[in-house]
């Protein structure tokens, strides 16, 4: 039972850099695997980063790697995507999501892999 709450989003202009949060909370997250996934309407889920709560093991969709950076608050269980040189195609909603396994390169991108999800947060990139 694991509660997550994304926030940060709003109305950003091209080329403009912006930080969403994921707030954890439900259970010890001392293990496990959070990620962020984005969707367009009418489009699947696409998946963007991820990374285990310890270990050093970070994963980045190919298509923004070098523009996105996942980060976490050890002390508060806030996990974090901070992406910058931002694009109109990168307008969205994105989704945090949280699963207790420990997650590798090949599964870590697959939605059915999260047993738990946010609500999202609208992302707008347009001047």
């Amino acid at each position: 039972q694991v509660q997550l709450v994304e926030s940060g989003g709003g109305l950003v202009q091209p080329g403009n850099s912006l930080r969403l949060s994921c707030v954890a909370s439900g259970r010890t997250f001392s293990s496990g695997t959070m990620a962020w996934f984005r969707q367009v309407p009418g489009k699947e889920r696409e998946y963007v980063a991820g990374r285990r709560w310890s270990g050093g093991n970070f994963y980045y969709a190919d298509s923004m790697k070098g523009r996105v950076s996942i980060s976490r608050d050890n002390s508060r269980n806030v996990v974090y995507l901070e992406m910058n040189s931002l694009k109109p195609e990168d307008t969205a909603v994105y989704y945090c999501a949280a699963t207790s396994r420990n997650l590798i390169a090949s599964t870590v991108r697959l939605m059915g892999e999260y047993e738990d999800w946010g609500q999202g947060t609208q992302v707008t990139v347009s001047s």
